[in-house]
């Protein structure tokens, strides 16, 4: 555990609401700006990234991923999905504590359609 890590569950720091958890998981909503029906998975240890994650956390996230859709299901079925994983600074994460997010995507979007590579593939995205 980081004492000052929102995402270390024994800290009390956690913005939403804990939806699920076992020993090595836990699950929580997340609704701010535009996204309405979304969950993250968390790792109960303090780690930095996806990279960090062991043999018996990445057998078990198998089930924590079907309990997200099915958390997001049972709220609103959505058109689609995006699951991802936003790593370093470099690459969207805000928060330093492996996090895997699972948004729900709705056909009447501004956005419909985008996925996950949409920022990327635009030429104002190009490095120089």
């Amino acid at each position: 555990m980081n004492d000052s890590c929102p995402f270390c569950i024994d800290n009390n720091l956690l913005r939403g609401n804990v939806l699920h958890q076992d020993d090595l998981w836990y699950i929580t909503n997340l609704e701010e700006g535009s996204i309405e029906n979304a969950t993250m998975a968390i790792t109960r240890r303090h780690i930095l990234t996806p990279f960090e994650i062991n043999a018996e956390e990445w057998a078990s996230l198998q089930n924590i991923i079907d309990t997200m859709k099915q958390l997001v299901d049972s709220k609103e079925r959505p058109d689609g999905y995006n699951l991802g994983w936003n790593i370093e600074p470099a690459g969207g994460q805000n928060v330093a504590h492996a996090h895997l997010h699972l948004l729900a995507r709705y056909g009447d979007e501004p956005l419909a359609g985008k996925g996950i590579r949409y920022a990327f593939k635009q030429p104002s995205n190009q490095r120089r």
